[in-house]
């Protein structure tokens, strides 16, 4: 009996360290989108604001990664998003699985308004987001939809798309 509670416990702490290497993961690959990233002129001024929809430990990593950093001149600034309807202010939006069926009516709301949605659940990058994270082989990368990212008004250099995997 001790064994397998021991067992079942070590399951539990290496299931924990491993979402926590995948959130640090996230909050690292999110930061860097903004340097391989074009958006509109439009969102150049005023604070980078990065939402995290529905509260997501990747806030905390996030917040961490950007500290006393910018876009430019773009003081970034890392928030959770409380309403939906507030999206279209930020320049990223990620939305983890857990928000997911959000999507759909956040994409509509950044519809042309210079919005990066990151996603992290299996074929939102074809269906509809940005960017999405998956897994391969059990490495994390993500996907990438250039035609969501024009819809949504931004655009992605060569350099990223060299670097995901470019999905239709």
């Amino acid at each position: 009996m001790k064994k397998a509670l021991l067992t079942l416990l070590s399951v539990f702490v290496l299931h924990g360290l491993c979402n926590a290497q995948d959130d640090k993961f996230k909050a690292l690959f999110i930061y860097k989108f903004t340097q391989y990233m074009e958006w509109p002129t439009s969102k150049q001024t005023g604070d980078f604001k990065i939402g995290v929809l529905g509260g997501s430990p990747i806030t905390n990593e996030l917040k961490a990664f950007t500290a006393k950093r910018s876009v430019g001149q773009q003081k970034i600034v890392v928030e959770e998003i409380m309403s939906i309807e507030d999206c279209p202010k930020y320049h990223i939006v990620f939305v983890p699985a857990k928000a997911s069926s959000n999507v759909g009516e956040i994409t509509k709301n950044v519809a042309n308004k210079g919005v990066l949605v990151v996603t992290d659940k299996q074929g939102m990058a074809a269906s509809m987001s940005g960017i999405n994270f998956t897994k391969v082989d059990g490495q994390q990368t993500f996907e990438i939809c250039v035609k969501h990212m024009r819809d949504h008004g931004v655009t992605a250099t060569k350099s990223l798309l060299s670097l995901g995997v470019v999905v239709e």
